[in-house]
């Protein structure tokens, strides 16, 4: 089975930097400029990767056999601007500590 982690990692760091987009670009533009549709169009967008982030993680939870504890650390970090780049460093070696079902010890 294919390691899911790298896709994790990847919708992780697109989700976060969607975040950042929402929060430094377009809220500004829609209170100080108003202009809704920054955030409708961002937003739009930040929604759809985190639905994909969160199927992800669920995901690898189930396929790489995650402890809830890890799972919960990662979700958590998906919520506060800026962590999910300082977990990506994490994330490389739980990335590189997969061992699909059926191998290993």
């Amino acid at each position: 089975m294919k390691n899911p982690v790298p896709f994790l990692r990847r919708i992780a760091l697109a989700e976060a930097v969607s975040y950042l987009a929402l929060l430094l670009v377009a809220m500004p533009l829609k209170y100080l400029l108003n202009v809704p549709q920054a955030v409708m169009a961002v937003g739009w967008v930040h929604g759809l990767l985190f639905i994909l982030f969160c199927a992800s993680l669920l995901h690898t939870f189930v396929l790489a056999r995650w402890p809830v504890l890890r799972v919960a650390m990662v979700f958590v970090a998906s919520l506060l601007p800026f962590v999910p780049f300082f977990l990506d460093r994490k994330m490389r070696g739980y990335e590189e500590e997969y061992q699909p079902q059926g191998t290993g010890a």
